[in-house]
C-alpha cells in the first residue's frame, strides 16, 4: 500500500497535467478563445492597433507552449529522478526529454483532428525548447546545490586564507 501511495505522488502531478495539456488542445483553447483574453489589453492601450493585437496574441500563445512544456518537463523529472527504477533514475533528464518531445508530438497530431486547431511543427519545436531549458535550469540549480553557490565558495575561500 505504501510503495502505491509513493507511485501516485511521484506520477500522479505528471499525468494530471498531461491530461490538462490534452484538455487544453481542444477548441477550448483555441485562438478564437484566448484571443478574448487579450481585451484587458485593449483598455491599457486603447490605441494599440489590430496588427500590435495580434501579435501579443501570438506571443502570449507561443509562451504559454513554451511554459505548459516546461511544467512537464519539471513533473517528469520529479518523478522520474526518484523512480524505484534504476534505469529512469540514471537516465532522468533524457527520459524527461523524450517524454517531452513526444507528447508534444502527440498533442499535435491531436489538434490535427480538432477543426478549430492546427498542427504545427513549430508547436512542438517551442515545446520541446521550453521542456529542454527547464531540464537544463534544473540541472544546473542541482549542481549549485551539490556544489554550494558561488558566494558560499568565494566566502570559504576568503575564510580559509
Amino acid at each position: 500500500m505504501r510503495s502505491s501511495h509513493h507511485r501516485l505522488s511521484r506520477y500522479g502531478p505528471l499525468v494530471v497535467w498531461a491530461a490538462l495539456i490534452f484538455i487544453g488542445s481542444s477548441s477550448i483553447l483555441s485562438g478564437s478563445n484566448t484571443s478574448v483574453v487579450l481585451r484587458p489589453v485593449l483598455w491599457l492601450f486603447p490605441h494599440a492597433s489590430e496588427a500590435t493585437l495580434a501579435l501579443i496574441h501570438f506571443l502570449v500563445r507561443k509562451a504559454g507552449h513554451l511554459i505548459e512544456y516546461a511544467i512537464l518537463a519539471l513533473l517528469a523529472a520529479r518523478a522520474f529522478r526518484t523512480s524505484s527504477h534504476e534505469l529512469l533514475r540514471n537516465r532522468w533528464f533524457w527520459i524527461s526529454l523524450l517524454l517531452v518531445v513526444a507528447y508534444s508530438l502527440s498533442d499535435e497530431f491531436h489538434q490535427s483532428f480538432v477543426p478549430s486547431r492546427t498542427a504545427s511543427i513549430y508547436d512542438c519545436m517551442i515545446d520541446s525548447v521550453g521542456g529542454l531549458t527547464a531540464l537544463v535550469l534544473l540541472v544546473v540549480r542541482m549542481r549549485r546545490v551539490r556544489t554550494g553557490s558561488d558566494s558560499d565558495r568565494i566566502m570559504k575561500s576568503t575564510l580559509s586564507r
